[in-house]
């Protein structure tokens, strides 16, 4: 691996999650293409960036910088789950996996932050 950030498991399940949220945001109506599906996409992308921008010839302060961007970045898909679901996008059961795979995330990003 080229870059210090394939290594990372925290990027590596990221990069997982961002996929789950892509196909995810597929089947989200047309009239939402500008709105929720361009929004809960750009988020899930920016968890991913973020945490491979600021482990490459970043000090460790920065780095952690860039994880809480991650980290807000992973609550904002999140929110954006629960909006799908008010609005009928996303059945229950896919809102449970998903969220609990976010909770697993997020305390990951937490950790990673917590031991620089």
């Amino acid at each position: 691996m080229a870059f210090r950030f394939e290594e990372l498991q925290v990027w590596q399940k990221a990069m997982f999650m961002n996929e789950k949220i892509n196909e995810l945001a597929k089947t989200f109506p047309k009239d939402e293409i500008f709105i929720l599906t361009s929004q809960i996409k750009r988020a899930a992308d920016s968890v991913v960036l973020n945490i491979a921008e600021g482990s490459t010839g970043q000090t460790k302060p920065v780095f952690k910088t860039f994880l809480s961007y991650s980290l807000r970045s992973a609550i904002e898909v999140v929110s954006c789950l629960f909006i799908a679901k008010s609005r009928g996008y996303i059945q229950d059961d896919n809102f449970a996996t998903l969220y609990t795979e976010y909770e697993v995330l997020v305390k990951m990003i937490t950790s990673l932050r917590n031991s620089l």
